[in-house]
């Protein structure tokens, strides 16, 4: 389930994100994660968090971002972590697949989402969840003194599975 973050539910999130390996530029503070999680449920600032939420739970985060600027008009992308004693239960894939489809009937003509390029498990959630492989972004993200490739996918409005 997708939904909302709850009061009282920013300790268990930050650990969470503390466990998290993938976590592209770094930590959030305290006080950040606290203003995404007061905000969530709905889109400020062209950016939607929600918690992913398994047998009563909490297990993750899903985000959309869509920034007045920073990508073409009606394109919004995908971001998410699972935490890792919820992983491998296909909970990303579907969550992938309930906010991407949600967002294609809210008027958006394209979700897309990337990942780098040996996340095997992303690309496979990706895929089962409808998303089309469109190719591979070299040097895409910087990690340290390297740039890792990310495989991109998409989802069209009105190409779906």
């Amino acid at each position: 389930m997708l939904r909302p973050y709850r009061a009282g539910e920013l300790e268990e999130a930050f650990r969470q994100q503390r466990l998290s390996t993938s976590r592209v530029g770094g930590e959030l503070s305290r006080e950040r994660l606290a203003l995404r999680i007061e905000r969530s449920g709905r889109f400020v600032e062209g950016r939607l968090d929600l918690a992913v939420v398994a047998e009563g739970k909490l297990v993750g985060w899903i985000e959309a971002r869509a920034p007045l600027g920073a990508l073409p008009p009606g394109v919004c992308e995908l971001g998410i972590e699972i935490a890792p004693d919820g992983r491998g239960r296909g909970l990303g894939t579907e969550a992938v697949g309930l906010l991407a489809r949600h967002l294609l009937e809210q008027g958006f003509p394209r979700v897309q989402a990337s990942t780098d390029l040996g996340n095997t498990a992303m690309r496979r959630a990706l895929e089962n969840a409808g998303f089309a492989f469109e190719g591979v972004l070299r040097g895409f993200m910087p990690a340290g003194e390297r740039r890792c490739d990310y495989a991109l996918y998409a989802l069209i409005r009105n190409q779906t599975r």
